[in-house]
């Protein structure tokens, strides 16, 4: 049995398909099963994935759609034989030394770890992502894209909600503040192990379905490009949220000190579920 069971969940979206499955299977740790998820896709993405000749890759298709991510993920977890899970967005792509990097974590006693990212958003410059000084507290977003962790861990909580289920929290958030109370925080690399190509600032991708993006990361991937070396640097920008960050905390803290953080109101704020159905309606996800 392979000792990790890489999970992907997909929709409608069958043109992004080669290009991450193909990061996977660039992967320098090789032992793998790929379990792509559709989520009740109508499109090609079936006949894609089960063109893919190798024996690792595996198609399943859910009837009726869940509408969310959280339906095929733990049926993917389901499915598992590895005894680590590692998720990857259908859009988004592996370094070669991701799966590497986050089993030799767990292997070295880690039951919930994460790489860092790439993340690459229209009109600004990739940055790196957790930015220099970031530390885990409970709520935090994770991309999943960047996560492994034990399976007998997500089992143990009880997997993946839906955002009707989870409050302020974003589904991925509130299922790493459940696995952190349980083992503890995760632990990071700060070593660039993913790309994020985040849907949700891209309007309409599930309409237009490009992958020009993806096709053109994936040869830089296998061109051997260092992107560690070109990315790997805070830059000034993320320098300066960072210390506004620090000052903004400080500030509630000497607040709070003087029991006047009480009498300030809260920002309001939306639920989980009130943002994922508006992130999918920018993407163009019409049933959401």
């Amino acid at each position: 049995m392979p000792q990790v069971t890489v999970v992907m969940a997909t929709y409608n979206w069958a043109t992004v398909l080669p290009y991450s499955i193909a990061s996977v299977l660039d992967q320098t740790f090789t032992d793998f099963e790929l379990l792509v998820i559709g989520d009740g896709c109508t499109d090609e993405s079936g006949i894609v994935v089960n063109s893919i000749e190798d024996p690792r890759v595996h198609w399943c298709d859910l009837t009726p759609r869940t509408g969310h991510q959280s339906g095929p993920n733990n049926e993917g977890i389901r499915r598992a034989q590895g005894e680590v899970i590692a998720y990857l967005g259908h859009d988004d792509l592996w370094l070669p030394r991701h799966l590497s990097v986050l089993v030799k974590a767990i292997d070295a006693g880690a039951s919930f770890t994460f790489g860092s990212a790439l993340m690459i958003v229209p009109g600004q410059e990739p940055s790196p992502w957790p930015p220099a000084g970031w530390a885990y507290t409970p709520g935090e977003w994770i991309p999943p894209t960047t996560v492994a962790h034990d399976r007998a861990l997500v089992e143990a909580v009880g997997g993946w909600r839906r955002p009707q289920e989870t409050g302020a929290f974003e589904s991925e958030s509130e299922l790493w503040m459940r696995m952190a109370a349980q083992s503890g925080p995760p632990k990071g690399s700060a070593e660039l192990t993913c790309l994020k190509l985040p849907a949700a600032r891209r309007r309409d991708v599930y309409r237009q379905r490009p992958h020009d993006e993806q096709e053109y990361w994936l040869g830089r991937l296998r061109d051997g490009d260092d992107l560690n070396r070109e990315y790997r640097r805070p830059s000034r920008r993320s320098e300066g949220l960072i210390r506004s960050i620090r000052s903004h905390i400080r500030v509630r803290t000497r607040l709070r000190q003087l029991g006047v953080l009480a009498q300030l109101p809260e920002p309001a704020t939306e639920s989980g579920e009130e943002r994922w159905r508006a992130a999918s309606r920018f993407k163009g996800v019409d049933d959401s």
